[in-house]
């Protein structure tokens, strides 16, 4: 027998949002992980904000909401919020129950500066860290160092001459370079890069990361600008984070880090180079391994 297609809306619902996501939904086991280290920074979140006056919405569903717009690729926090008004996993997630009413993306601008200044991204990273750590996830002896170029959000057009361009640049030998002479209208610090000859110049900044070898865990992590020094410098300043100078580490990189400069950063901090190598060897190398060839690791 043919059913209806009668659309009348139902009065009262009765199957919560709990009910409705799937018990091994890989959301479950992250929104676990994600609620222990919003608890450790409870008190991080009281200093923030001030003891009286109105109520603001909860730092800790925004910074759910921000996780969901990453690991979702939502491109804005405008459409990210449109979406939260009807998926019901995105809601589960934040902590918003069925009737919850969504709020204004305006929320985000007022509340980052504060969230920035309370270091509360770094903070939440460092808390999330500390349970790998914890469940033994984390290897304390072999790394790999890493960069990706970030776009920003700002488009080519947007470059403009500078008003009062400096007299030196910061090229060699004082030569100036486009982003001493240029600057996006709408984004400041962003710089046009491009990471091949054959690729496009965007404006951009780069991310940086350190991962452990064990799991493929980030260990540590920054943002720049862009730059082709960028990459060695960042991954020196973040040894920091993961090196103590006391004990021996390996880190794994790719040919891009093949500089003298970086290699010899790296040994003055007890740590052992793995650094795949161009096809034509520098003069100035050492010959430390055997073989040849592109790709080979340089110890």
């Amino acid at each position: 027998m043919r059913g209806n297609d009668e659309q009348q809306g139902a009065v009262f619902s009765y199957v919560s949002a709990e009910q409705r996501i799937a018990a091994d939904h890989p959301l479950r086991q992250i929104r676990t992980m994600t609620d222990a280290a919003l608890r450790e920074l409870s008190a991080e979140f009281d200093a923030l904000y001030a003891a009286g006056g109105r109520r603001s919405i909860a730092p800790e569903r925004l910074l759910r909401a921000l996780l969901l717009q990453v690991l979702y690729s939502r491109r804005s926090e405008r459409m990210l919020m449109e979406e939260m008004n009807y998926n019901l996993l995105f809601r589960w997630f934040v902590g918003l129950e069925m009737d919850d009413e969504v709020w204004d993306v305006t929320v985000f601008t007022e509340n980052r500066e504060r969230l920035i200044a309370g270091e509360v991204a770094q903070k939440f990273f460092a808390a999330v860290l500390k349970q790998a750590r914890g469940a033994a996830l984390l290897s304390d002896e072999h790394f790999t160092v890493d960069g990706t170029l970030l776009e920003a959000w700002a488009s080519r057009r947007s470059f403009e001459k500078k008003p009062d361009p400096p007299q030196r640049g910061t090229g060699a030998r004082g030569r100036k370079l486009l982003c001493d002479t240029h600057e996006s209208k709408t984004d400041p610090e962003a710089r046009l890069f491009r990471r091949s000859q054959a690729a496009e110049s965007r404006p951009s900044y780069l991310g940086h990361v350190i991962t452990e070898n064990r799991n493929g865990l980030v260990v540590a992590a920054c943002v720049t600008q862009s730059s082709t020094k960028a990459e060695r410098e960042a991954g020196l300043a973040m040894l920091e984070q993961v090196s103590d100078g006391k004990r021996k580490i390996t880190l794994g990189a790719d040919k891009g880090y093949q500089e003298e400069r970086f290699i010899a950063g790296l040994r003055a901090r007890q740590v052992v180079p793995h650094v795949a190598e161009y096809a034509v060897e520098s003069p100035h190398w050492p010959k430390l391994a055997a073989g040849g060839g592109a790709g080979r690791s340089r110890v």
